[in-house]
C-alpha cells in the first residue's frame, strides 16, 4: 500500500501544518475527511503556509476522486470561513459561468439590469485564469476593480451593483491558491468548480444565483449528461447554504460576442447596452435570458408579479441598464461618459486582417484555438490584444473576405499568431 512520508522539513513544528500534512496524505490514499481537517487544511493552503509541492499534491488528489456531497459542503464552508466575508441585507443575487467559451461577457449586461430593478448584486469576478480575459479583467478597461471591503459596501450603497476584483479580497483564499496551481497543470476538476464558486457566492451573501452551464465539445464541460450532474449538486449544495440556484444548461458552439480580449469585449457589451446596429444579437438574447431566470426567483421571493424576461427587455431597451451601467462605472472610478464610439478611439493595438483563403460556409469555431491565438497576441496582460471575429457559424464566407482581426501592441506576436493559425486553425469552413 502507499505510504507517504513527509520529510521532517515539511513537518515543521507547526500541529495545524502537520495535520494539514496529514489530510493530503489521507486525500492521496482516498480517504475522507472530516471538517475539522478539511477547515485546517484550507486555512493553511489560504494563508500559503504549505508548499506549492504539497498543494499541488492535494489538487492532483482531488482532480482524481473528486467530492462527496458531504465534502463539496465541507469544504465549501471551510474556504468561506477561512476568508473575508461581505454581509448584505435582503435579496442579493448573483451570475456565474462554469465558462469554457470566450467572448461572451454577460455578466457586465446582467449586473446593471438586475441592479437597474432594484435588487443587490455585488458582483466579485476572477481575471484570466485559462482564458484571453476573465469579467475582471474586461471591467477594467472601463473603469478601476481592485477596492477593499469598505469601498465595495459604498459602491453598492450607491448604485446597487459592482463588478470588482474579488481576488485580493481573501475571500475564499483557498481558492485562490489553488486556482495558481490549477493554471500551471492546465485542468480544473468539476468538482473543484462548484466548490469554488459556491464559496465565492456564499461569501458575499449571495442567496439568488443564476447559474450558466455551457456545453459543447470544446467546453470545460462537453456532455449534457455531465451538465446535467453538475447542475443537481450545485442545487444540492445551494439549498445547505440557504442559496436559490437556476441553471442554464445550454449549447455553445461559438462565442456569443464578436470580441476575444478584454477591450473588445468592453466593446461587444457597450454595444448591447447602446443597442447599437453593430451588437451580437446572440450576447443579447443570451444575456436577457439568464438575467430573466434570475429576476424571476427574485420577484418570487420579492412577491413582484412580472415575468424576469419581459423586465429585463424593458430596462435594457428603454436605456436603464446604460444608465446603470454608467452609474457603476463612475461610483467604481471610472469615465461613465464612455461610449462604444470614444471607446473604438482608444484602441491602440496594432491591427493585422486575416483574409478567407476560400469560399463556404463556416461549419465550425474551435474555442480551444481562438483562446490559444488571443492569448499569442497579448490577452489579456495586453488590455487591447485579441481576436475579433467577422464570421460566426453558418455565415458565408468569400475568398479573400476579411474573416478576423487580430489585434496586438507586439508586431511580433500578430506574426506569430498568423503562424500559428495555419496549424490552429479557428474556423472549420466548408466548400
Amino acid at each position: 500500500m502507499l505510504k507517504f512520508i513527509p520529510k521532517l522539513s515539511d513537518m515543521g513544528k507547526d500541529s495545524d501544518r502537520a495535520n494539514a500534512i496529514n489530510s493530503i496524505q489521507k486525500r492521496l490514499l482516498g480517504k475522507k475527511l472530516s471538517y475539522k481537517e478539511v477547515f485546517t487544511l484550507m486555512k493553511e493552503i489560504g494563508q500559503e503556509k504549505l508548499s506549492s509541492v504539497l498543494t499541488t499534491y492535494f489538487v492532483a488528489a482531488s482532480f482524481r476522486e473528486g467530492f462527496s456531497p458531504q465534502e463539496l459542503f465541507y469544504f465549501t464552508k471551510a474556504m468561506v470561513e477561512t476568508g473575508t466575508k461581505l454581509h448584505f441585507k435582503g435579496i442579493v443575487a448573483d451570475k456565474h459561468s462554469t465558462g469554457g467559451v470566450a467572448g461572451t461577457r454577460t455578466t457586465m449586461i446582467i449586473v446593471p439590469i438586475i441592479a437597474e430593478a432594484g435588487f443587490t448584486i455585488p458582483k466579485t469576478s476572477s481575471r484570466s485564469i485559462t482564458s484571453p480575459a476573465g469579467t475582471a479583467d474586461v471591467m477594467e478597461v472601463l473603469a478601476p476593480v481592485t477596492f477593499t471591503v469598505g469601498q465595495i459596501e459604498k459602491i453598492i450603497a450607491k448604485t446597487g451593483g459592482c463588478i470588482v476584483w474579488g481576488g485580493h479580497l481573501g475571500i475564499a483564499p483557498a481558492d485562490d491558491v489553488i486556482i495558481n496551481i490549477e493554471e500551471e497543470l492546465s485542468f480544473e476538476s468539476f468538482d473543484k468548480i462548484i466548490v469554488s464558486i459556491m464559496a465565492k457566492k456564499v461569501a458575499v451573501s449571495t442567496n439568488h444565483l443564476v447559474l450558466d452551464i455551457p456545453v459543447g465539445t470544446t467546453m470545460k464541460i462537453r456532455h449534457f449528461e455531465e451538465a446535467e450532474k453538475i447542475a443537481s449538486k450545485f442545487k444540492q449544495l445551494g439549498k445547505k447554504f440557504g442559496v436559490k440556484i437556476v441553471t442554464d444548461v445550454n449549447q455553445s458552439l461559438e462565442p456569443a460576442g464578436y470580441g476575444v480580449g478584454p477591450a473588445l469585449e468592453a466593446l461587444d457589451v457597450l454595444y448591447v447596452l447602446e443597442q447599437k446596429k453593430e451588437r451580437s444579437l446572440a450576447l443579447e438574447a443570451k444575456a436577457l435570458r439568464l438575467t430573466g431566470k434570475l429576476l424571476d426567483i427574485c420577484f418570487k421571493d420579492a412577491k413582484i408579479n412580472k415575468n424576469g424576461e419581459e423586465e429585463a427587455k424593458k430596462i435594457l431597451y428603454d436605456g436603464g441598464a446604460l444608465k446603470k451601467f454608467r452609474e457603476i462605472i463612475k461610483a467604481q472610478g471610472g469615465n461613465d461618459h464612455v461610449s462604444s464610439e470614444k471607446f473604438k478611439l482608444l484602441a491602440r493595438a496594432r491591427r493585422h486582417v486575416i483574409k478567407s483563403n476560400k469560399s463556404g460556409k463556416i461549419k465550425k469555431i474551435n474555442n480551444y484555438n481562438l483562446n490559444m491565438i488571443a492569448k499569442l497576441l497579448g490577452a489579456p496582460g495586453d488590455k487591447f490584444a485579441g481576436v475579433y471575429l467577422n464570421k460566426k457559424i453558418d455565415n458565408k464566407v468569400e475568398k479573400s473576405e476579411p474573416l478576423m482581426e487580430f489585434y496586438s501592441k507586439d508586431p511580433y506576436k500578430l506574426k506569430e499568431a498568423e503562424v500559428t493559425l495555419l496549424s490552429f486553425p479557428i474556423y472549420e469552413i466548408e466548400n
